[in-house]
């Protein structure tokens, strides 16, 4: 899922993930939009942002 990068961070969408590329200081996110799957979770702990991208990866 390609993702545009803001120059600000998404208010209201709190990240701690530091390694990923969407990552700001102050744990925040800048991803214009994010996903979160899988749609039959049940338990927080079974879902996954799969907006995350490792930093410095080449879309």
């Amino acid at each position: 899922m390609s993702v545009k990068k803001m120059d600000k961070p998404n208010e209201g969408i709190k990240c701690v993930v530091n390694s990923c590329e969407y990552y700001m200081n102050g744990d925040h996110c800048a991803a214009e939009k994010i996903s979160v799957e899988p749609r039959n979770a049940k338990e927080s702990d079974e879902t996954d942002c799969s907006t995350f991208a490792p930093k410095d990866k080449t879309f």
